[in-house]
């Protein structure tokens, strides 16, 4: 026989501490993280919703109706709240948050309309010289060229230097998937050789669709031809005289094609049969431009200068006069809440918006500071630099730096760059001094490897290290040997035996 199990009701006190995220708070940080555009667009559904948020337009027009954003409630001390970054350091969240992510080419204006390309450009060139204007193309929608392009860049094994370059280069693209970029002015504002940047680009062009990345309508077809392993001498030959293609003058097409007219005829089919365009399957639409959020300056005493870009800050305003107003008329403890409501959401959005513009300015402030070297002497005093740096300098948690850096852009004199292009790891100084960032540990190897020659014995690994070492690097053998193979050198084996069949 069982007995019966006795029921009890039991009341218990715990103790415990945990962090609830309001609407609010996780409203304050998704905003750092937002990109211009992406702000812009949740500040405009914002005013649709909440009648008491006014954009001020014109910066220098006082709104006596309005209260300002320096005059927003100041809910960091306010007991039901928590402070931007106090959350942000509560959350503990880490560092990888932020990474979860020129003179145009020779144009052949018209000339696809002749040779008989379906769909031909009227003026590849149309989109100018992409010359340094403190913008950058906007990650756009899924579908567009330069998605695609850095899908395919993302998943090379390329050291950040590389990658970086391969990211601008990509910015340089118009719709047909040409590149406008000038590589000498490129190289000029980058403070990098001209080389380095050709090597990166030869990458480029090896993306799908063939034929991207190329300088004019003859590299274009090249690539492509290339990629069939159909460039031979005589189509070769056919590329260099694309204006006897256009007016169809097939006699001077077999003379310095050395080939007879069914060949020429064949040839004329293959160059048809080739994309003249082959970005042009993208979508273009979507496509926006990210303004830069910080721009850089070097003011008469050579001391760098960082100010928020006015133009990609939005002036949000609460209009405490019609408040007033419906705050008299509500009857209804219904009408009176919603009022309320609507106070203090927008009153948090101006504050928020306000803590926002300044952590991005004391990010960006940081950045500079910290890599002073590239802004002065280029690409190869860019300094190692870690989110965590970064934080601990400006008394702020990681993540906060993390978020900061998300999808914002820099506009400097050397060109606009994402914030993150300034992270890079770090090689340590043998002297005891600073450390040496690996993209310019990876340029020095590079260089050492450009100057060999025949008669001039390669260099080992081994002989890399100890040169490295002697200029104050200390790098392992294993670590110059994977720098070498990520940026697709052979091994000194392999050089030695192509200088002796170059020679």
């Amino acid at each position: 026989m069982h007995k019966a199990m006795a029921l009890v009701t039991r009341l218990e006190f715990r103790q415990g501490q945990a962090l609830t995220l309001t609407p609010q708070l996780q409203q304050a940080i998704k905003l750092l993280q937002m990109s211009g555009l992406e702000l812009e667009a949740y500040i405009q559904a914002e005013i649709e919703t909440n009648p008491l948020l006014d954009l001020q337009s014109d910066p220098a027009s006082e709104h006596d109706s309005a209260e300002p954003l320096a005059e927003a409630q100041d809910l960091e001390t306010a007991s039901d709240h928590v402070s931007l970054d106090g959350a942000a350091q509560a959350l503990d969240m880490g560092s990888e948050d932020a990474f979860a992510d020129a003179s145009p080419g020779e144009r052949h204006t018209g000339e696809l309309d002749e040779i008989g390309y379906a769909g031909a450009p009227t003026d590849l060139g149309r989109q100018g010289s992409g010359q340094d204007t403190g913008a950058l193309p906007e990650r756009a929608a899924l579908g567009t060229l330069a998605d695609a392009m850095r899908a395919q860049l993302s998943i090379c094994p390329l050291p950040d230097r590389a990658r970086a370059i391969g990211l601008i280069l990509i910015d340089g693209l118009d719709e047909a998937g040409y590149l406008r970029l000038d590589l000498a002015e490129l190289a000029l504002q980058l403070g990098c050789k001209v080389a380095e940047i050709e090597a990166v680009l030869g990458l480029l062009q090896g993306f799908d669709p063939c034929g991207v990345f190329a300088r004019d309508l003859r590299e274009c077809l090249a690539l492509q031809l290339k990629d069939k392993n159909r460039l031979d001498p005589a189509m070769d030959s056919l590329l260099d005289h694309l204006d006897a293609v256009a007016r169809r003058d097939h006699g001077r097409l077999r003379l310095v094609c050395g080939v007879d007219e069914d060949d020429l005829r064949d040839m004329l089919r293959e160059l048809r049969a080739l994309n003249p365009r082959p970005g042009s399957g993208y979508e273009h639409g979507t496509a926006q431009t990210l303004i830069a959020d910080v721009f850089v300056h070097q003011g008469r005493d050579g001391i760098w200068q960082v100010e928020l870009n006015s133009d990609a800050l939005p002036r949000l305003l609460v209009d405490r006069r019609y408040h007033a107003k419906i705050a008299a008329q509500a009857r209804s403890q219904t009408d009176k809440v919603f009022v309320s409501e609507c106070l203090s959401n927008a009153t948090w959005l101006v504050k928020s918006l306000d803590q926002r513009a300044k952590t991005i300015l004391k990010v960006a402030s940081e950045i500079v500071r910290q890599q002073e070297g590239f802004l002065n002497m280029g690409l190869d005093y860019l300094r190692p630099l870690t989110l965590k740096t970064v934080a601990e300098a400006i008394g702020m948690h990681e993540s906060t730096v993390s978020r900061v850096t998300a999808n914002k852009a820099i506009h400097t004199p050397r060109g606009t760059f994402e914030l993150k292009f300034f992270f890079t790891s770090a090689i340590g100084s043998s002297a005891g001094g600073l450390a040496h960032s690996s993209q310019s540990v990876r340029q020095k190897i590079r260089q050492m490897i450009q100057t060999e020659h025949r008669g001039q014995d390669v260099l080992s690994d081994d002989k890399l290290v100890e040169i490295l070492q002697k200029d104050g690097i200390d790098i392992a053998r294993r670590t110059v040997t994977k720098y070498r193979e990520s940026m697709g050198i052979g091994s000194s084996v392999d050089r030695r035996r192509l200088l002796k069949q170059a020679g």
